[in-house]
């Protein structure tokens, strides 16, 4: 699995790197993603952090 987030939607909620620290941080006050492909013991906190994205800006590329 990739996640790619939009970071022109981001708002900075930080939402995705509280729930999920191992694939998102914060830069500039816009989430970014820090892996190439997400390690499977993270699949479910990043489906969890696009679910409570509130602008939906995180996609995921299975």
């Amino acid at each position: 699995m990739k996640v790619e987030i939009d970071r022109e939607l981001c708002s900075g909620d930080a939402i995705c790197t509280d729930l999920c620290p191992d694939v998102f941080e914060m830069e500039d006050d816009k989430a970014k993603v820090i892996v190439d492909v997400v390690p499977p013991d993270s699949e479910e906190c990043v489906r969890d952090a696009v679910e409570s994205c509130p602008e939906g800006c995180i996609t995921i590329i299975e």
